[in-house]
Protein backbone atom coordinates (compact mmCIF):
# COMPACT_ATOMS: atom_id res chain seq x y z
CA UNK A 1 0.00 0.00 0.00
CA UNK A 2 0.90 3.51 -0.51
CA UNK A 3 0.81 5.35 2.89
CA UNK A 4 0.79 9.06 3.58
CA UNK A 5 2.24 9.82 7.01
CA UNK A 6 1.34 13.32 9.17
CA UNK A 7 3.52 13.76 12.23
CA UNK A 8 4.27 17.25 13.34
CA UNK A 9 6.98 15.33 14.91
CA UNK A 10 9.83 12.77 13.66
CA UNK A 11 13.57 12.28 14.53
CA UNK A 12 15.79 13.66 14.99
CA UNK A 13 12.67 16.52 16.21
CA UNK A 14 10.27 15.81 18.95
CA UNK A 15 9.86 12.80 21.68
CA UNK A 16 8.95 9.54 22.34
CA UNK A 17 5.86 10.19 19.97
CA UNK A 18 8.15 10.90 16.82
CA UNK A 19 10.64 7.91 17.67
CA UNK A 20 7.18 5.24 17.84
CA UNK A 21 6.72 7.09 14.05
CA UNK A 22 9.80 6.32 13.18
CA UNK A 23 10.21 2.45 14.25
CA UNK A 24 6.57 1.49 13.02
CA UNK A 25 7.43 3.37 9.51
CA UNK A 26 10.78 1.86 8.81
CA UNK A 27 9.38 -1.55 9.73
CA UNK A 28 5.93 -0.57 7.95
CA UNK A 29 8.55 -0.31 4.75
CA UNK A 30 9.77 -3.74 5.54
CA UNK A 31 6.60 -5.60 5.15
CA UNK A 32 6.67 -3.87 1.16
CA UNK A 33 4.46 -0.63 2.01
CA UNK A 34 5.69 2.62 0.48
CA UNK A 35 5.66 5.19 3.42
CA UNK A 36 5.91 9.03 2.71
CA UNK A 37 6.56 10.87 6.01
CA UNK A 38 5.34 14.83 6.06
CA UNK A 39 6.73 16.50 9.41
CA UNK A 40 8.08 19.71 10.11
CA UNK A 41 11.38 21.06 9.30
CA UNK A 42 14.50 23.29 10.91
CA UNK A 43 17.22 24.94 9.42
CA UNK A 44 19.60 21.75 9.89
CA UNK A 45 17.84 19.34 8.43
CA UNK A 46 17.04 18.86 4.78
CA UNK A 47 14.27 19.47 3.28
CA UNK A 48 13.71 15.68 2.13
CA UNK A 49 15.68 12.69 2.70
CA UNK A 50 15.01 8.87 2.13
CA UNK A 51 16.25 7.01 5.59
CA UNK A 52 16.19 3.43 5.72
CA UNK A 53 13.40 3.38 3.05
CA UNK A 54 11.25 5.60 4.32
CA UNK A 55 10.79 9.06 2.58
CA UNK A 56 11.01 11.72 4.63
CA UNK A 57 9.70 15.53 3.54
CA UNK A 58 10.23 18.55 6.41
CA UNK A 59 7.91 21.71 5.55
CA UNK A 60 9.07 25.08 6.88
CA UNK A 61 7.63 26.48 9.82
CA UNK A 62 8.62 28.17 13.20
CA UNK A 63 10.60 25.94 15.84
CA UNK A 64 13.44 26.91 17.64
CA UNK A 65 14.07 23.56 19.52
CA UNK A 66 14.43 19.75 18.71
CA UNK A 67 12.97 18.85 21.91
CA UNK A 68 10.19 21.07 22.86
CA UNK A 69 7.38 23.33 20.72
CA UNK A 70 4.87 25.94 21.95
CA UNK A 71 1.37 26.59 20.88
CA UNK A 72 2.37 29.63 18.92
CA UNK A 73 5.03 27.90 16.83
CA UNK A 74 2.54 24.15 16.36
CA UNK A 75 -0.07 26.74 14.75
CA UNK A 76 2.82 27.35 11.80
CA UNK A 77 3.13 23.79 11.20
CA UNK A 78 -0.40 23.40 9.84
CA UNK A 79 -0.41 25.14 6.49
CA UNK A 80 2.73 23.94 5.34
CA UNK A 81 1.88 20.20 6.40
CA UNK A 82 -1.46 20.18 4.75
CA UNK A 83 0.04 21.77 1.46
CA UNK A 84 2.86 19.52 1.37
CA UNK A 85 0.80 16.45 2.18
CA UNK A 86 -2.00 17.76 -0.40
CA UNK A 87 0.94 18.15 -3.16
CA UNK A 88 2.07 14.83 -2.72
CA UNK A 89 -1.18 12.79 -2.63
CA UNK A 90 -2.01 14.55 -6.13
CA UNK A 91 1.75 13.00 -7.44
CA UNK A 92 1.42 9.89 -5.59
CA UNK A 93 -2.18 8.61 -4.96
CA UNK A 94 -2.03 6.95 -1.88
CA UNK A 95 -4.48 4.40 -0.38
CA UNK A 96 -4.64 5.97 2.94
CA UNK A 97 -3.36 8.92 5.81
CA UNK A 98 -2.33 7.97 8.80
CA UNK A 99 -1.57 10.62 10.91
CA UNK A 100 0.13 10.81 14.32
CA UNK A 101 -1.46 12.89 16.74
CA UNK A 102 -4.98 14.57 16.18
CA UNK A 103 -4.09 17.99 16.76
CA UNK A 104 -1.91 19.31 14.96
CA UNK A 105 -1.00 16.86 12.59
CA UNK A 106 -4.56 16.09 12.32
CA UNK A 107 -6.35 19.49 11.18
CA UNK A 108 -3.70 19.04 8.20
CA UNK A 109 -5.19 15.36 7.26
CA UNK A 110 -8.99 17.04 7.91
CA UNK A 111 -8.32 19.61 5.57
CA UNK A 112 -6.96 17.10 3.07
CA UNK A 113 -9.61 15.00 3.88
CA UNK A 114 -11.92 17.71 3.07
CA UNK A 115 -9.98 18.54 -0.24
CA UNK A 116 -9.46 15.64 -2.17
CA UNK A 117 -11.31 12.71 0.22
CA UNK A 118 -7.96 10.71 1.40
CA UNK A 119 -9.15 8.59 4.02
CA UNK A 120 -7.42 8.72 7.41
CA UNK A 121 -6.82 6.66 10.13
CA UNK A 122 -5.30 8.85 14.03
CA UNK A 123 -3.11 7.47 16.37
CA UNK A 124 -3.22 9.39 19.59
CA UNK A 125 -0.44 10.24 21.79
CA UNK A 126 -1.59 11.91 24.76
CA UNK A 127 -1.26 15.80 24.57
CA UNK A 128 -3.47 15.75 21.55
CA UNK A 129 -6.47 14.50 24.22
CA UNK A 130 -8.56 16.79 26.38
CA UNK A 131 -7.46 16.05 29.81
CA UNK A 132 -4.32 14.26 29.26
CA UNK A 133 -2.30 17.43 29.91
CA UNK A 134 -4.42 19.66 31.08
CA UNK A 135 -1.89 21.80 32.46
CA UNK A 136 -0.47 22.86 29.53
CA UNK A 137 -3.14 22.64 27.42
CA UNK A 138 -6.51 22.97 29.05
CA UNK A 139 -7.67 26.07 27.33
CA UNK A 140 -5.97 24.97 23.96
CA UNK A 141 -8.67 22.41 23.89
CA UNK A 142 -11.77 24.18 25.29
CA UNK A 143 -11.03 26.62 22.25
CA UNK A 144 -10.36 23.77 19.71
CA UNK A 145 -13.15 21.24 20.86
CA UNK A 146 -15.38 22.01 17.90
CA UNK A 147 -12.64 21.37 15.63
CA UNK A 148 -11.18 18.53 17.67
CA UNK A 149 -14.23 16.42 17.50
CA UNK A 150 -15.01 16.64 13.89
CA UNK A 151 -11.02 15.58 12.82
CA UNK A 152 -12.11 12.30 15.31
CA UNK A 153 -15.52 11.80 14.27
CA UNK A 154 -14.35 11.94 10.31
CA UNK A 155 -10.83 9.63 11.09
CA UNK A 156 -11.56 5.38 10.17
CA UNK A 157 -10.46 4.74 13.26
CA UNK A 158 -8.41 5.80 16.15
CA UNK A 159 -5.40 3.79 17.60
CA UNK A 160 -4.12 4.66 21.24
CA UNK A 161 -0.75 3.17 22.47
CA UNK A 162 -2.42 2.02 25.83
CA UNK A 163 -5.34 1.07 27.35
CA UNK A 164 -5.55 4.01 29.63
CA UNK A 165 -5.17 6.76 26.86
CA UNK A 166 -8.53 4.85 25.05
CA UNK A 167 -10.15 5.31 27.76
CA UNK A 168 -9.58 9.50 28.22
CA UNK A 169 -10.36 9.40 24.53
CA UNK A 170 -13.50 8.14 24.66
CA UNK A 171 -14.56 9.66 27.86
CA UNK A 172 -14.55 12.80 25.31
CA UNK A 173 -16.20 11.05 22.34
CA UNK A 174 -17.60 7.64 21.89
CA UNK A 175 -15.04 6.47 18.58
CA UNK A 176 -14.12 3.19 17.49
CA UNK A 177 -10.35 2.73 18.85
CA UNK A 178 -8.01 0.14 18.86
CA UNK A 179 -5.17 -0.35 21.43
CA UNK A 180 -1.80 -1.05 19.49
CA UNK A 181 1.47 -0.81 21.66
CA UNK A 182 4.32 1.94 20.45
CA UNK A 183 6.45 -0.30 18.11
CA UNK A 184 10.19 -0.48 19.56
CA UNK A 185 13.51 -1.69 17.55
CA UNK A 186 15.04 -3.43 20.25
CA UNK A 187 17.88 -4.49 18.22
CA UNK A 188 19.63 -0.32 18.44
CA UNK A 189 20.49 -0.62 22.08
CA UNK A 190 22.60 -3.21 24.19
CA UNK A 191 23.61 -3.12 27.62
CA UNK A 192 27.48 -2.11 28.52
CA UNK A 193 29.35 -1.64 31.03
CA UNK A 194 27.50 -0.54 33.70
CA UNK A 195 28.30 2.05 36.73
CA UNK A 196 27.15 2.82 39.94
CA UNK A 197 24.81 5.40 38.30
CA UNK A 198 20.79 6.37 38.48
CA UNK A 199 19.54 8.03 35.24
CA UNK A 200 16.85 9.77 34.25
CA UNK A 201 16.23 10.69 30.81
CA UNK A 202 12.79 12.74 30.37
CA UNK A 203 11.28 16.31 29.15
CA UNK A 204 11.31 18.57 31.87
CA UNK A 205 7.56 19.41 32.78
CA UNK A 206 6.07 19.35 36.23
CA UNK A 207 3.94 16.07 35.71
CA UNK A 208 7.23 14.21 34.79
CA UNK A 209 7.86 14.33 38.92
CA UNK A 210 11.94 14.65 38.44
CA UNK A 211 10.83 17.22 41.58
CA UNK A 212 9.88 14.10 43.51
CA UNK A 213 13.21 12.22 42.73
CA UNK A 214 15.64 14.99 43.89
CA UNK A 215 13.76 15.27 46.85
CA UNK A 216 13.81 11.01 47.05
CA UNK A 217 17.60 11.24 46.76
CA UNK A 218 18.04 14.63 48.75
CA UNK A 219 20.79 13.13 52.11
CA UNK A 220 20.86 9.75 50.80
CA UNK A 221 23.77 7.67 51.83
CA UNK A 222 25.09 7.05 48.79
CA UNK A 223 28.17 7.57 46.42
CA UNK A 224 26.37 6.55 43.10
CA UNK A 225 26.44 8.94 40.41
CA UNK A 226 23.10 10.92 39.66
CA UNK A 227 22.48 11.93 35.76
CA UNK A 228 19.30 13.69 34.57
CA UNK A 229 19.42 14.53 30.64
CA UNK A 230 16.64 16.20 29.12
CA UNK A 231 15.14 20.03 28.66
CA UNK A 232 12.12 21.38 28.83
CA UNK A 233 10.47 24.82 30.62
CA UNK A 234 10.66 23.18 34.13
CA UNK A 235 14.18 22.84 33.96
CA UNK A 236 15.36 26.07 36.24
CA UNK A 237 13.08 25.03 39.10
CA UNK A 238 14.62 21.81 39.18
CA UNK A 239 18.04 23.14 39.00
CA UNK A 240 17.14 25.52 41.90
CA UNK A 241 15.89 22.80 43.73
CA UNK A 242 19.19 20.52 42.98
CA UNK A 243 21.30 22.95 43.86
CA UNK A 244 19.61 23.04 47.45
CA UNK A 245 19.31 19.63 48.45
CA UNK A 246 21.52 17.50 45.93
CA UNK A 247 23.96 19.71 44.35
CA UNK A 248 26.17 16.72 42.62
CA UNK A 249 23.42 16.27 40.31
CA UNK A 250 24.72 16.49 37.05
CA UNK A 251 22.02 17.68 34.61
CA UNK A 252 22.93 16.73 30.87
CA UNK A 253 19.92 18.85 29.02
CA UNK A 254 18.80 17.52 25.73
CA UNK A 255 20.79 14.33 24.97
CA UNK A 256 19.77 12.14 21.65
CA UNK A 257 21.20 9.47 19.37
CA UNK A 258 24.41 7.94 20.08
CA UNK A 259 25.38 9.62 23.46
CA UNK A 260 22.06 9.21 24.64
CA UNK A 261 22.24 5.42 24.08
CA UNK A 262 25.59 4.98 26.03
CA UNK A 263 23.95 6.97 28.83
CA UNK A 264 21.02 3.96 29.26
CA UNK A 265 24.14 1.20 28.74
CA UNK A 266 25.65 2.92 31.58
CA UNK A 267 23.70 3.16 33.93
CA UNK A 268 22.39 0.42 36.31
CA UNK A 269 19.39 2.35 37.42
CA UNK A 270 16.84 4.15 35.53
CA UNK A 271 13.93 6.06 37.43
CA UNK A 272 11.16 7.42 35.48
CA UNK A 273 9.04 9.41 38.16
CA UNK A 274 6.14 11.18 36.07
CA UNK A 275 2.80 10.99 37.68
CA UNK A 276 0.90 10.52 34.43
CA UNK A 277 1.49 9.22 30.98
CA UNK A 278 0.46 7.51 27.55
CA UNK A 279 3.17 5.21 26.61
CA UNK A 280 6.68 6.53 27.53
CA UNK A 281 9.17 5.50 25.25
CA UNK A 282 12.38 6.10 27.96
CA UNK A 283 11.08 3.17 29.59
CA UNK A 284 11.38 1.10 27.05
CA UNK A 285 14.71 2.55 26.24
CA UNK A 286 15.81 1.66 29.34
CA UNK A 287 14.62 -1.70 29.77
CA UNK A 288 16.43 -2.31 26.76
CA UNK A 289 19.61 -1.37 27.87
CA UNK A 290 19.51 -3.73 30.96
CA UNK A 291 18.55 -0.91 33.81
CA UNK A 292 17.09 -1.85 36.65
CA UNK A 293 13.73 0.36 36.68
CA UNK A 294 11.87 2.37 38.68
CA UNK A 295 9.13 4.18 37.61
CA UNK A 296 5.59 4.83 38.89
CA UNK A 297 1.84 3.19 38.73
CA UNK A 298 0.74 5.71 36.79
CA UNK A 299 -1.38 4.29 34.26
CA UNK A 300 0.63 4.27 30.63
CA UNK A 301 4.08 3.79 32.86
CA UNK A 302 2.34 0.48 34.34
CA UNK A 303 1.60 -0.89 30.87
CA UNK A 304 4.90 -0.61 29.68
CA UNK A 305 6.82 -2.14 32.08
CA UNK A 306 4.49 -4.94 33.90
CA UNK A 307 5.69 -6.95 36.71
CA UNK A 308 9.34 -6.12 35.12
CA UNK A 309 10.08 -3.01 37.05
CA UNK A 310 9.45 -1.47 40.71
CA UNK A 311 6.34 0.56 40.93
CA UNK A 312 5.87 3.21 43.23
CA UNK A 313 2.79 5.83 43.95
CA UNK A 314 2.99 8.99 41.80
CA UNK A 315 4.37 11.51 43.53
CA UNK A 316 5.25 9.60 46.65
CA UNK A 317 8.92 10.66 47.91
CA UNK A 318 8.72 7.90 50.51
CA UNK A 319 7.97 5.52 48.23
CA UNK A 320 10.59 6.15 45.87
CA UNK A 321 13.43 6.54 48.26
CA UNK A 322 12.68 3.10 49.85
CA UNK A 323 12.49 1.70 46.41
CA UNK A 324 15.93 3.62 45.51
CA UNK A 325 18.25 2.10 49.20
CA UNK A 326 16.50 -1.00 48.45
CA UNK A 327 18.43 -0.96 45.07
CA UNK A 328 21.32 0.55 45.91
CA UNK A 329 22.04 -2.55 48.76
CA UNK A 330 21.24 -5.20 46.61
CA UNK A 331 23.05 -6.10 43.30
CA UNK A 332 20.82 -9.27 42.50
CA UNK A 333 18.07 -7.78 42.43
CA UNK A 334 19.17 -5.06 39.99
CA UNK A 335 20.35 -7.99 37.58
CA UNK A 336 17.47 -9.78 38.06
CA UNK A 337 15.16 -6.50 37.41
CA UNK A 338 17.30 -5.96 34.21
CA UNK A 339 16.77 -9.73 32.68
CA UNK A 340 13.33 -9.10 33.33
CA UNK A 341 12.92 -5.89 31.10
CA UNK A 342 15.04 -7.22 28.55
CA UNK A 343 12.57 -10.04 28.33
CA UNK A 344 9.75 -7.51 28.54
CA UNK A 345 10.51 -4.96 26.06
CA UNK A 346 10.83 -7.49 23.12
CA UNK A 347 7.05 -7.60 23.35
CA UNK A 348 6.54 -4.45 21.41
CA UNK A 349 9.55 -5.76 18.48
CA UNK A 350 8.64 -3.33 15.40
CA UNK A 351 8.40 -6.26 12.71
CA UNK A 352 5.03 -7.45 14.91
CA UNK A 353 3.88 -3.96 15.87
CA UNK A 354 3.81 -3.24 12.00
CA UNK A 355 1.88 -6.31 11.60
CA UNK A 356 -1.26 -5.19 14.01
CA UNK A 357 -0.99 -1.91 11.60
CA UNK A 358 -0.42 -3.65 8.94
CA UNK A 359 -3.72 -5.81 9.41
CA UNK A 360 -5.74 -2.47 10.10
CA UNK A 361 -5.02 -0.60 7.42
CA UNK A 362 -5.91 -3.89 4.94
CA UNK A 363 -9.46 -3.75 6.92
CA UNK A 364 -10.54 -0.61 6.84
CA UNK A 365 -8.99 0.05 3.32
CA UNK A 366 -10.85 -3.09 2.17
CA UNK A 367 -14.06 -1.79 4.12
CA UNK A 368 -13.41 1.72 2.16
CA UNK A 369 -13.70 0.06 -1.85
CA UNK A 370 -16.73 -2.44 -0.55
CA UNK A 371 -18.64 0.30 0.45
Amino acid sequence: MKILCINYEYPPVGGGGGVASRNLAEALVNLGHEIDIVTSGMKSLPAYEEINGVRVHRVWCIRRFKHYVTIPEMLTQILPLYYKALQLARKIDHDLNHTHFVVPSGIASYMLWKKIGLPYIITAHGSDIPGYNADRFCYTHKFIRVLWMQIVKNSMIITTPSHFLKRLTQAQFDVPIEVIPYAYDFSKNSTGFKKNRILVVTRMFERKGVQYFLKAIANLNTDWEIYIAGDGPYMPRLRALAEKIVPSTKFLGFVQGRKLSELYQSAKIFVFPSIQENFPVVLLEAMNAGCAVITTSAFGCAEVVGDAAIQTKPGNVKDLREALERLIKDEEEIRRLAELARKRVTKFASPSIACEFDNLFRKYHGELWNS
